[in-house]
């Protein structure tokens, strides 16, 4: 018996491991696709899936932008002459911000009032000016503004055409040997600004030399496989872009609220205020998908994308807010391989498909949310390739398990198709052959029957075993619709099943071979009709040899029985079938053959059974069960 279990176990194991085998390899697929960059597409659509679904945040207290939009534009005229501006600057100088971010080109001079803006650029020590500096067109900065009062403006864009990081420092393409002549983003050049004025100053990292880092805020450099990226340029310094979420990220005024004075003084001091274009018609526009609202959807303003660079430095140094930092390559590819064997060991456990479709739906969702929780917190983890390797082994798995279930499923039903073919086998030899061989033996023992007679049984004996084997191979190709008695008569099951027991009943009492059904005198039956919608074939057999056994019962035991009673009758939603008599009773406790074939028949009903005696003697077999469609 050990032998054989420990064969199953062995055969379980290797349809296992056969099954594990294209969920390895499939992981293995992922791995070895995300090394060469296949995924990052993919990853960077659900970094900017986290970012637009993470909760609301409230406008930034500390960055403000002054935006021309197309009314200004319809009144100034493009480009804004060099008075305005200066007015603007003038007037916002008057409420004592911090810093001062001109996101405006002015390399050159646009009449009328270039002489004022000279004069405000020379006498603002707290206005940044922005350049372009990287390739194809590079573009000067202001000429009266020195070099600690620009800023470049490049940033940098993703192979999908989006912009997820932010360029922060670089060597300058002019003269990359000499860090005297360095270039620093716009963006920091303003955070910068805004930090040494509560006396936080930029110093090297220290975790990472090749980083900067603001009092004890080191900023997450980016290199070439940060996250999802593989292989990306990693030149200069640069950093994701944590964009702020919220329906409103910054207090946004026009270029009219600034000349007209019309807004709460408290806006603008000790702020960042950032001037930039919020105008349609004027190409500067910035794409991303990281952002839930937008006013052109799949885009925010340059001004806005610098503003959120800004932002996340000066409050992830203020307010500790998260910049995103990712893990090391190892860690990643641990989490990837785990996600990916978490539906094969689940298979293993289960071995089951709605068991292994539900408990991957909610780790699906379980990773999704733990992705969520995680992008809140500044941390960017490989999700999307472990919800893919997830997803796919999990429903490639449950299919396995949905094939080896019906497999399971097929080959039970095959077995109890056996089973059951064999106990109806013995069935039919038990009341026929059989009760004639035991009927021989009994008057052999009793030495009171003469050779003929003898002779006569015996014959008759093997003329039941004939045709048994017959009717057993036409029962196969009739799809069990037929049933033969113990007294040879052959039933149609297709009948209804109260037509069925008088024909049971009529046939069995009328045999010879059972010694005491000569002695009834009193023979009481009454069978009511069930409908047909409640009882299969199978049913109907199953009942009909309960009937023939439970009277062959009193016809070999019952001894001293002169009345039988045969009642079928239904009682609300279950029928009772009840043989009784009035012999002498059971003599033994232990269960005969036919007995657990009784008790076995009412368990496939799904009824309930039981054989006692009764008082003051006879016995009385019932069976009942429930009536379903």
């Amino acid at each position: 018996m050990v032998w054989v279990n420990w064969r199953r176990i062995q055969n379980e194991i290797k349809i296992l491991l056969l099954a594990s085998l294209p969920g390895a390899t499939f992981l293995v697929v992922i791995v070895i696709a995300r090394l060469y960059g296949f995924l990052q597409d993919f990853e960077l659509m659900a970094l900017d899936t986290f970012l637009r679904s993470r909760p609301a945040e409230g406008s930034d207290d500390k960055v403000v932008i002054v935006g021309i939009n197309e009314e200004d534009i319809r009144r100034l005229g493009y480009p804004i002459p060099d008075g305005e501006i200066a007015t603007a600057i003038q007037t916002i100088q008057k409420y004592k911000p911090i810093a001062i971010g001109l996101d405006i080109v002015r390399n050159l001079p646009v009449e009328p009032g270039n002489k004022k803006l000279v004069e405000v650029f020379q006498n603002s020590k707290n206005l940044i000016g922005i350049e372009k500096i990287l390739p194809p067109d590079p573009i000067s900065p202001p000429p009266h503004l020195p070099p600690q009062q620009i800023g470049f403006s490049d940033i940098v864009v993703d192979k999908d055409n989006k912009y997820r990081r932010y360029l922060l420092w670089t060597p300058s393409p002019k003269n990359p040997q000499n860090p005297e002549e360095d270039k620093y983003s716009f963006g920091l050049q303003l955070a910068q600004a805004y930090l040494s004025h509560q006396n936080i100053n930029i110093e090297t990292g220290i975790v990472d030399q090749n980083t900067i880092r603001f009092k004890t805020t080191e900023l997450p450099r980016f290199i070439s496989n940060t996250g999802g990226y593989v292989n990306e340029n990693s030149s200069g310094l640069k950093i994701l872009m944590n964009f702020r979420a919220g329906k409103k990220p910054f207090h946004i005024l026009s270029f009219k609220d600034i000349n007209s004075e019309n807004f709460n003084p408290e806006l603008l001091k000790n702020k960042v205020v950032i001037i930039g274009i919020v105008a349609s018609s004027v190409p500067d526009f910035v794409n991303t998908s990281a952002i839930v609202y937008q006013q052109i959807p799949g885009q925010i303003y340059g001004v806005e994308f610098h503003a959120h660079a800004c932002s996340q430095i000066i409050n992830a140094v203020i307010s500790g807010r998260s910049l995103l930092k990712v893990w090391p390559d190892g860690w990643e590819y641990i989490w990837i391989i785990a996600c990916g064997c978490y539906p094969i060991i689940l298979f293993w456990l289960t071995q089951s498909l709605w068991k292994n479709l539900l408990a991957v739906v909610v780790a699906a969702l379980a990773l999704f949310a733990l992705g969520l929780v995680l992008i809140s917190s500044g941390w960017w983890i490989p999700i999307a390739p472990g919800l893919l390797t997830l997803i796919i082994n999990g429903l490639g798995l449950s299919g396995f398990a949905f094939a080896l279930y019906q497999h399971n499923q097929l080959f039970k039903i095959k077995m109890n198709e056996r089973q059951h073919t064999i106990e109806h086998a013995f069935t039919v030899i038990h009341n026929g052959p059989l009760q004639t061989l035991a009927n021989v033996l009994r008057q052999m023992q009793a030495q009171n029957w003469p050779h003929e007679e003898l002779k006569l049984q015996l014959e008759k004996l093997n003329y039941e075993i004939r045709e048994i084997g017959e009717y057993l191979k036409l029962e196969a190709l009739s799809q069990e619709e037929s049933l033969r008695l113990g007294s040879g008569l052959k039933l149609d099951l297709k009948c209804p099943i109260h037509e069925l027991f008088y024909a049971v009943y009529t046939s069995t009492l009328e045999r010879q071979d059972l010694e005491y059904l000569k002695n009834i005198k009193v023979k009481i039956r009454t069978f009511e009709p069930v409908e047909d919608k409640y009882l299969s074939v199978h049913n109907k057999q199953e009942l009909c040899l309960f009937l023939e056994e439970a009277l062959c019962n009193v016809g070999k035991h019952a001894k001293g029985v002169k009345r039988i009673e045969a009642i079928g009758k239904k009682n609300e939603d279950f029928y009772i079938l009840k043989i009784q008599d009035n012999g002498l009773g059971l003599v033994s406790s232990l269960e005969s053959k036919g007995t657990k074939q009784l008790r076995n028949i009412a368990k496939n009903l799904g009824g309930d059974f039981r054989r006692e005696s009764i008082a003051p003697k006879g016995t009385v077999c019932e069976i009942s069960w429930r009536l379903r469609k």
